[in-house]
């Protein structure tokens, strides 16, 4: 039987993991850091929302460290905050928190980092699923799909699902 080692959440903070790991409950979990479409997916988020930052007034982050509790840190692939000063790991809930399934990704773990994220007061968790060509989105309590576009209600920003994919089927061409 496999043990872990429990290390305090001050240790985890101050060190620096390749990749980075999450942080839950005094152990370390490892990351998928995807493959290419996650990591081209990635990508193209963080340059649709640096493009259009200035308009809505929000910042992309890749890979930020968030603390969703106090024992949890989890890394979301893309967050979303308002523009201004933050900390070095975020404690206060990003406006949207986006998760790109890679093959590896296991159901359950993305459970419970939505759970995490949902505790924590997320408003708009994105989990993007680039094998089938569809996203979910979590609202008032329920899950939802769509294949056209993710949106944050009662603002402008947006992401074009279909013109995403296209641009990653285009680098692949």
């Amino acid at each position: 039987m496999a043990t872990s080692v429990q290390i305090p959440l001050s240790e985890y903070l101050s060190t620096a993991y390749r990749p980075d790991c999450e942080y839950v409950d005094g152990e370390l979990v490892e990351r998928n850091v995807g493959k290419y479409e996650h990591a081209r997916l990635q990508a193209l988020l963080a340059a649709w929302f640096i493009q259009n930052q200035k308009s809505w007034r929000l910042v992309a982050l890749t890979e930020q460290r968030v603390q969703v509790s106090p024992s949890r840190v989890r890394i979301p692939d893309v967050c979303i905050v308002p523009f201004g000063p933050q900390a070095d790991v975020l404690s206060q809930p990003p406006l949207v928190v986006i998760e790109i399934l890679s093959p590896d990704d296991l159901q359950v773990e993305l459970q419970r980092r939505s759970r995490d994220y949902i505790a924590m007061g997320v408003p708009n968790i994105w989990v993007i699923d680039p094998s089938n060509r569809m996203a979910l989105w979590h609202s008032a309590e329920a899950w939802h799909e769509t294949t056209s576009e993710l949106r944050i209600a009662g603002s402008p920003v947006y992401v074009d699902l279909e013109a995403l994919f296209r641009d990653l089927d285009e680098s692949r061409a």
